[in-house]
């Protein structure tokens, strides 16, 4: 038995696949596109029937790639069963979704969610006149709570058996006979009761309003980062790091060195050193990288970005910001990427999943990994600058924002095709519901393992092979008169700017020992800001661009990094 999950977006959809599916669930890419979808399994009368989570959509005519993956699913897939999910505080948009589908006479079972949020509201609905208007089984719910969901399980495993009762004898409608249909249904069935608004609803007004909304979004954002970098540092300087210094570690090169005490395969599998981020081993810096360098972030910034999406606040975000992203090319969803670079550039990537065209995820990937220091590294150029002065830590920063807005809005230039306009749902603000805010940073970072972990391990074998065979020795001599030359940085520099490729942090971090003046720091930082991104964003540009666009960007960053470097070295020669 296969049964689509399907509704507006915001409706709790995924909430109700949590409650039905349990723990059984597994995420995907739509074929030929980069649309999420949750597919999970349930027993039906002691059979195991299959669920697919559907990304919303407003119409089975699609507006976007997101909705063209719902309209396909829907079509395409020929399910036994369609569960369709609306919101009880708001009917008159929900139901045009369902008209379209019951035209089509496929087994469907309605399920009114949020059923308290509209008592709450003084919302009323007869549910025995609205399961006449539609001819089908409609069953109200309240997902959070799991209220509803066994008597919807209930009817699953009645539509298995006589699914003819479950098809609705609706006629097929033009659009505006759908509406007239529509508002006749919510007339007869639907009654609201006034009331004055909550504190939530208030909170709501203010977040879209341009003074109070802008200081609650910068309130919010040094909330987002404060919890994302301190449970990530939390987490790798209490859990992680001791794992991997005191049991892994001395584990594995243990039992290497037992059977290649030296040689080729003992610095492809450990290296050369014991510094888990510069002996490039592939069961060290590899195993490292991934898991104790990457992944708390990446943990840390799915938990509370799943949490800002389920409360609703993103979509208020993007409104707030939209006509200042415009003018790059962009529209306000946007920002949410840009945020998200500050804490980690890799889930920052995987975030313009959510734009609807590829230009606009090539101007917000190459921004991101250009101009975006992850939080890693900000926290090693407030401490190499910050013994100068504030001014110093400014310049870099600064720096930075003009390449931000100037990269921005030549790119909206050159690339073909123009920025949509801006149409998102606005959800109420809610509680999430933790069991599925856990299951989805689950679902997530389970994907990225999948995904990316075998290109990291091929990369560091790469950098591996060229440092055995000389090849780092060779590009040190040939990238010497660029770095003193024009940057005006001693020789050593070089192996802080390859280094790089590896983890942007470590390589700012190697600049300490080089012992550079003030005016030196500023242009080392902002070049290894600018230049060459970690090796895990090489792999996630990869994988969301493809190759030839991810090229492209490589070329952008490497001839910023010298105009900007050459640039800063003349300006700051001058003035300090």
């Amino acid at each position: 038995m296969k049964i689509l999950l399907m509704g507006n977006p915001n409706v709790g959809k995924s909430v109700v696949f949590s409650r039905l599916t349990g723990v059984h669930v597994m995420a995907a890419n739509y074929p030929g596109t980069t649309v999420d979808y949750t597919k999970g399994s349930l027993f039906v009368d002691d059979k195991k029937a299959e669920m697919i989570d559907v990304p919303g959509t407003y119409s089975l005519i699609p507006s976007c790639k997101a909705e063209e993956v719902a309209s396909n699913m829907f079509f395409d897939e020929k399910p036994d069963l369609v569960i369709n999910v609306l919101d009880s505080t708001n009917l008159e948009r929900n139901l045009y979704l369902t008209m379209q589908m019951l035209e089509h006479a496929i087994p469907t079972i309605v399920v009114l969610n949020m059923w308290d949020a509209a008592k709450r509201k003084g919302v009323h609905i007869d549910l025995e006149k609205l399961r006449k208007a539609l001819g089908t089984v409609v069953i109200p719910t309240v997902a959070v709570s799991g209220v509803g969901i066994k008597k919807l399980a209930s009817e699953i495993g009645k539509a298995s058996k006589r699914r003819e009762n479950y098809i609705s004898k609706i006629k097929k409608m033009s659009d505006k006979e759908k509406w007239t249909f529509i508002g006749k249904i919510l007339s007869d069935i639907q009654k609201i009761e006034h009331r004055h608004p909550s504190i939530l609803e208030k909170l709501e007004d203010a977040s879209v309003n341009p003074i109070f909304g802008t200081l609650i979004a910068l309130i919010i954002i040094y909330l987002t980062l404060k919890v994302v970098i301190g449970l990530a540092e939390f987490l790798i300087g209490n859990l992680l790091d001791p794992i991997f210094y005191n049991y892994y570690g001395p584990f594995i090169t243990q039992a290497v060195e037992s059977f290649f005490p030296q040689g080729f395969i003992h610095d492809i599998l450990i290296g050369s050193t014991y510094n888990y981020m510069e002996s490039f081993g592939l069961l060290t810096t590899g195993v490292y990288v991934v898991f104790a360098a990457v992944l708390p972030y990446l943990f840390s910034f799915y938990l509370v970005l799943g949490f800002l999406e389920d409360f609703g606040y993103l979509p208020r975000l993007a409104v707030l910001i939209d006509s200042i992203m415009h003018k790059l090319g962009l529209h306000g969803s946007a920002i949410i990427s840009t945020v998200l670079g500050f804490g980690c550039n890799v889930p920052a990537i995987l975030s313009t999943r959510i734009l609807e065209g590829k230009r606009e995820r090539i101007i917000v990937s190459a921004l991101v990994s250009i101009s975006i220091p992850c939080m890693a590294q900000t926290a090693i150029i407030v401490g190499l600058l910050g013994p100068y002065g504030v001014i110093y830590i400014a310049m870099v920063y600064g720096t930075l924002f003009t390449i931000y807005i100037a990269l921005g809005y030549l790119l909206n230039k050159m690339l073909k095709g123009e920025s949509p306009e801006l149409f998102l749902e606005i959800p109420p603000y809610r509680i999430p519901h933790i069991p599925t805010l856990l299951k989805k940073t689950w679902i997530r970072i389970r994907g990225f393992l999948i995904e990316a972990v075998p290109f990291v391990f091929l990369g560091i074998l790469f950098i591996n092979l060229l440092q055995i065979l000389g090849i780092l020795r060779v590009l040190t001599e040939v990238l010497a008169p660029v770095i003193s030359g024009l940057w005006g940085l001693p020789k050593e520099a070089v192996s802080a700017i390859i280094v790089g490729f590896l983890r942007k942090d470590i390589a700012t971090a190697m600049l300490a020992p080089l012992h550079l003046a003030p005016n030196q720091l500023v242009v080392a930082s902002t070049v290894l800001a600018v230049s060459f991104p970690c090796i895990a964003m090489f792999v996630v540009l990869t994988k969301e661009l493809g190759i030839k666009d991810m090229l492209k960007i490589v070329f952008l960053m490497i001839t910023l990094a010298l105009l900007v470097g050459t640039s800063l070295n003349l300006i700051l020669g001058v003035f300090l």
